[in-house]
């Protein structure tokens, strides 16, 4: 049954195979202040595709039958959810959790209240804890905010065994250097991208074009274009708590990572080399130094910071859009955020791998870490628990 009324907010959460999760996450969000919760649509999204197993299916249909149970259990009246698992409704073949963040996201919009203020939509997932501050902290952070988009605090919860817990902590620090990189070479992307650990404003949503539909990595993908349209800043106040457990129903992110370590050790995961996140810096700063130059002379100085540089802004048409940019934007600010709309999260990362792929291989974490801490003006713990727990605290988690 659809709401019967207006809501200042959603928390959209899709589903897969999460009978035994979810229930957790429900309650850590039941848990929040009752009149704040009360403001908020919860919507979950049962989903799957065609070619899910067995398990998955009978999984998702326990995830429905218990639906309204929990929905009287932990007296969330403004829980909803899509049934997009079942037969006539599965998700298309090669497709996943960002169609299903989208179905959700887009079915929540009508039932927004817009006449007071602009609403918010939430991103969460079913294995993911939050805290009693979630939604006061995320409320609070656009009332003081003119951007449209917020990247929350996280940090995974313990995992079971010690070999997990390594494997988590490696990767959750590779997540936090590569941040601390982009903020030490003034990229404007210097901010998480977890798929359970970010919202915006309905209208950021909107002008954005809203959720993609990508099988993984559609967390990225979102909130840069939400960057671009709107801006996206950290929030904080309080912080997420994801699943640390491994996962290969996608290509990549945090369950694949995981599950690859596992399999074959932690040194499955390399860190890029500091030497790349200097010339990411060198070249941003080359570009706002030179604004008024041409692309020639912008590209003739990039060959002095890298030649592997040059060449990938030769590849990428830099040339080109260049000379399109300076003449679609004549003032200096204008330009700047031009320019960082062309050279975006996906081009800054693009030049981090070729980077490391033709000229600085990747190297192990007790190499990579310490310079960007000595870089940041900070002393490095001698241990890749110490280094996660430093960058968690600089990064906002409480």
């Amino acid at each position: 049954m659809p709401p019967s009324r207006g809501f200042s907010g959603a928390v959209v959460i899709p589903a897969l195979a999460e009978a035994a999760n979810l229930p957790q996450t429900l309650e850590s969000l039941s848990r929040n202040p009752v009149d704040l919760l009360d403001q908020f649509m919860i919507l979950v999204v049962v989903n799957q595709r065609a070619d899910s197993s067995d398990l998955e299916t009978a999984d998702n249909r326990e995830t429905l039958k218990n639906l309204p149970l929990l929905k009287e259990h932990y007296g969330l009246d403004n829980l909803f959810w899509v049934d997009a698992a079942s037969e006539e409704s599965t998700l298309p073949a090669r497709q996943g959790v960002g169609l299903a963040r989208k179905i959700g996201l887009d079915l929540a919009l009508p039932h927004l209240d817009y006449r007071a203020s602009d609403p918010l939509l939430i991103c969460l997932d079913a294995d993911t804890l939050v805290q009693p501050d979630y939604l006061p902290a995320i409320t609070r952070h656009f009332t003081g905010s003119s951007t449209g988009g917020a990247s929350i605090p996280y940090c995974h919860r313990p995992a079971a065994e010690q070999t997990g817990q390594a494997a988590i902590d490696r990767y959750e620090l590779f997540l936090r250097v590569y941040v601390l990189g982009l903020e030490l070479a003034g990229s404007p992307y210097a901010f998480h991208t977890v798929g359970s650990a970010m919202a915006c404003r309905a209208s950021a949503y909107v002008a954005s074009g809203g959720m993609n539909r990508r099988l993984a990595g559609e967390d990225f993908y979102f909130l840069q274009q939400v960057h671009k349209t709107s801006g996206v800043v950290p929030l904080a106040g309080t912080t997420v708590h994801p699943s640390p457990r491994s996962s290969h129903r996608v290509p990549f992110g945090t369950g694949r990572s995981v599950g690859d370590m596992l399999a074959g050790g932690t040194e499955h995961l390399l860190f890029y080399q500091p030497v790349v996140f200097s010339i990411v810096g060198e070249w941003l700063a080359c570009v706002a130094e030179n604004s008024a130059a041409g692309a020639a002379e912008v590209l003739s100085r990039t060959a002095r910071i890298s030649p592997v540089l040059h060449d990938v802004m030769e590849q990428n048409g830099f040339r080109d859009s260049w000379e399109n940019l300076k003449k679609n934007n004549r003032e200096g600010e204008k330009l700047t955020a031009a320019f960082h709309g062309w050279f975006d999260a996906f081009r800054t990362m693009r030049l981090i791998h070729e980077l490391s792929d033709r000229a600085y291989p990747r190297i192990t974490p007790e190499e990579a870490v310490a310079p960007l801490f000595e870089r940041a003006g900070h002393a490095a713990p001698d241990t890749i628990g110490g280094q996660l727990e430093l960058l968690r605290r600089l990064q906002g988690v409480v």
